[in-house]
C-alpha cells in the first residue's frame, strides 16, 4: 500500500444505516460485510499488498434498530456511515441521532469520519449544508466524475468513475470543506477536511453484480422508470473506480 500506511491497525466502526436488499444480504450480512469486502479488496489490489488485519480493526453497528449501538468514540478511531434507502434531510429519531453523533465526533477533532452515499449527507447536515431532492434527478450505476486538483491528488486519479445510486443531494458545500469531484448531475459528489473527514455521494463498496440487482429490484418496485433502469444496465459492467476511492480512505484513515 506504500510508506504511508501503517502497521497499526486503525479502529474502524461501520455504523449501518440500512440492511442491503436480499441477494446481497444473503452472500455479505450486512453493509459491514460489504465493506469488509471493499477495504480487502483494497489492501490485496495494491502494488503491496497487505493483510485487512494489518490495517483495519472493523466493527459493524446497527444505528437504525438499536439506539445503543453507537461505540464510545474514546475506543475507536475513525466511524464509515454507510448509505441508505433512507432521506438524510428527513427528522427520524434515529437520524437526529447520528447526526449528532457525527457532529461530536466531527467537533472532537480525533475520530475520523468516512460517509458514502446517505452518510456523505448526513456529515453534510451535521456540518450545516442544505440537502434536498436532486431536481437534475437519479444518478444510477457508473458514472464518471470530474476531480478537482485537490480531488486528484486525493483519489491518485486524473479522472474518476464509480457507481451512483441516489436522487437526494447535498446542495451547498459546508464552510471549510475542499471541494474534490462534481459530476453533471449533482456538483457535491465529494467533499474532504484534511485530518477529519472524507466523503462521497458514490459507492465506492458496490460491485456490478450489486448494482445489477439493486437496479432490477427498484424497477420492478416502481422506484425506477424504464428509461433510467436502461440506462443504467447499459453502464454497470463499466470500469470503475471503487477500489482505488478505498485505498484513498486507508491513506486518509492513516494519514
Amino acid at each position: 500500500m506504500g510508506s504511508r500506511y501503517l502497521n497499526v491497525p486503525i479502529r474502524l466502526a461501520i455504523l449501518e444505516a440500512d440492511t442491503p436488499i436480499p441477494s446481497i444480504k444473503a452472500k455479505y450480512q450486512s453493509y459491514g460485510g460489504v465493506f469488509t469486502h471493499m477495504f480487502k479488496r483494497a489492501c490485496t489490489s495494491s502494488p503491496h499488498p497487505v493483510s485487512l488485519e494489518s490495517q483495519l480493526t472493523l466493527s459493524s453497528h446497527d444505528i437504525v434498530n438499536d439506539p445503543t449501538a453507537y461505540p464510545d468514540p474514546e475506543t475507536i478511531d475513525a466511524i464509515l456511515i454507510t448509505g441508505a434507502k433512507y432521506n438524510a434531510f428527513d427528522s427520524d429519531e434515529w437520524i437526529v441521532r447520528l447526526v449528532q453523533y457525527t457532529k461530536r465526533c466531527l467537533e472532537g477533532g480525533r475520530v475520523r469520519v468516512i460517509g458514502v452515499c446517505f452518510g456523505h449527507q448526513i456529515i453534510a447536515r451535521a456540518l450545516g449544508a442544505k440537502l434536498g431532492r436532486n431536481t437534475r434527478g437519479w444518478e444510477v450505476s457508473v458514472i464518471e466524475h470530474e476531480l478537482t486538483e485537490e480531488g486528484k491528488q486525493f483519489f491518485g486519479l486524473e479522472k474518476m468513475s464509480i457507481h451512483e445510486m441516489h436522487r437526494d443531494a447535498v446542495l451547498s458545500f459546508p464552510p471549510d470543506t475542499i471541494h474534490l469531484a462534481k459530476t453533471d448531475v449533482c456538483d457535491n459528489q465529494a467533499m474532504y477536511i484534511p485530518g477529519r473527514m472524507i466523503s462521497v455521494q458514490g459507492h465506492p463498496e458496490f460491485t456490478e453484480e450489486m448494482v445489477r440487482d439493486i437496479l432490477h429490484m427498484r424497477k420492478y418496485g416502481g422506484i425506477l422508470g424504464d428509461d433510467i433502469f436502461q440506462d443504467g444496465i447499459n453502464r454497470v459492467a463499466n470500469k470503475q473506480d471503487g477500489v482505488a476511492v478505498a485505498q484513498a480512505f486507508l491513506r486518509f484513515l492513516h494519514g
